[in-house]
């Protein structure tokens, strides 16, 4: 198991911060863990799985 920093977490979605805090907000996307302090990070299997989810949503419905 794996925790990766917000850095790590915008470098592998392509995703802006204030995007993904936005789709957390709406329920979009993998909560963070806290870790110490105000330190949080997310597990880098539940980024992955969603990013995974993205791909299978586009599969299914391509545009047209």
């Amino acid at each position: 198991m794996k925790i990766i920093r917000l850095s790590g977490v915008i470098e592998t979605t392509g995703l802006a911060r204030s995007t993904i805090y936005k789709l957390i907000s709406e329920g979009g996307f993998p909560r963070p863990v806290p870790l110490v302090g105000r330190s949080i990070g997310w597990l880098e299997s539940e980024i992955q799985d969603w990013i995974r989810g993205r791909i299978a949503a586009r599969d299914i419905n391509p545009r047209r």
